[in-house]
């Protein structure tokens, strides 16, 4: 389950990044992050009750995701 949950996060985050470039446009890197995180967080597949201790679990990995997200859409 926690490798199929990594890469679960790692395809949210290829849409979480799109979304937020397309609904906050350029100069608000910070304000996209933070959209994205929330995104991949809300859409993790388990339950509610325990989405906040995998977001702080994963916090690292979710945030490096996004990051590798960006730079794959930059690069293409």
């Amino acid at each position: 389950m926690y490798k199929n949950l990594k890469s679960t996060i790692k395809e949210l985050a290829k849409s979480a990044v799109v979304i937020a470039e397309k609904t906050l446009g350029s100069n608000k890197g910070k304000e996209k992050k933070k959209m994205a995180i929330e995104y991949i967080i809300s859409r993790i597949p388990v339950p509610t009750f325990i989405k906040p201790l995998v977001s702080m679990l994963l916090s690292s990995f979710i945030d490096d995701a996004v990051e590798f997200a960006v730079e794959y859409m930059e690069a293409i």
